[in-house]
């Protein structure tokens, strides 16, 4: 079964595929609804998750202009201001170059389909240097081998040196002029910096065609499960998968992303010229 007309390959559905293809097969190709829930308390997730992308969303308004003053007025929540608080207390943003455009979307035709990203703020010194910054409102602070492991720390920079010229002049970005930043309201002494490298964007190119080549190519069956069952704690197929009833501990996991990841597909107008 082909993949849908409007797909587009984030880093969301690509770490799907990299930890189990079945479930990137449930969720993108078949569409399967499945009422297991992913964590334990649920409510206790819920109010998380809630509360992340509302911070999200305070930060957007923050970068935006908007005082901040007027935002705090607007927080009920005790857990989303002791976040907000803490942003405003450690300013992540105060040596940030300008401009600075938070929210913000590119795709490339890499291959098909095309590869998108959604940056929580990218901040631009045009012709020197781009640094990504992320909120991460996970519970706990990942490890730094787990953060840079994951697809987002590659796909990003590479993105962006395929499709940020138009934040830089028309001029390409090199790898060597790219940051990647995650900021922890959890842990806001101890953000994660990534430097982005050639020799990264290389085995990154590589990479991300041979998995796009891997995923186009496998027939319908064949997408397997994985074999670590520790990832199917956390996943709404365990039960249809026959890997287990009980949700895992919403606490112990490192990476939870809540900010919009590209829910509505860029149109194909939308998209750079860049084709490989």
């Amino acid at each position: 079964m082909p993949l849908p007309t409007d797909f587009q390959f984030s880093q969301s559905s690509l770490q799907d595929f990299v930890d189990c293809p079945r479930r990137f097969e449930l969720r993108y190709i078949l569409k399967q609804k499945w009422p297991a829930v992913q964590t334990e308390p649920v409510m206790d997730f819920e109010h998380h998750m809630e509360i992340g992308t509302r911070f999200h969303r305070l930060v957007h308004q923050h970068v935006l202009g908007i005082p901040d003053d007027v935002l705090e007025a607007g927080i009920a929540d005790p857990d989303l201001l002791k976040w907000w608080q803490v942003f405003l207390r450690y300013d992540p943003l105060k040596d940030l170059p300008h401009p600075r455009q938070p929210e913000y979307r590119l795709a490339a035709i890499f291959a098909n389909p095309p590869l998108v990203a959604q940056y929580d703020l990218l901040s631009i010194d045009v012709g020197h240097t781009a640094i990504i910054m992320d909120w991460k409102t996970s519970a706990r602070r990942p490890s730094s081998a787990f953060l840079k492991d994951r697809l987002q720390s590659h796909l990003y920079p590479f993105l962006l040196v395929l499709a940020g010229e138009r934040l830089n002049n028309g001029i390409p970005f090199e790898p060597g002029q790219i940051e990647m930043h995650y900021w922890f309201p959890c842990a806001p002494d101890k953000p994660e910096i990534i430097d982005y490298t050639k020799d990264k964007y290389i085995k990154d190119q590589a990479f991300f065609a041979a998995l796009i080549n891997q995923i186009n190519a496998t027939p319908d069956g064949n997408f397997m499960l994985t074999t670590n069952e520790k990832k199917c704690k956390y996943c709404e197929y365990r039960s249809l998968c026959n890997r287990g009833i009980a949700a895992g501990d919403w606490q112990d996991i490192e990476d939870i992303d809540v900010a919009p990841q590209t829910d509505v597909p860029l149109d194909i107008e939308q998209i750079g010229d860049i084709v490989f």
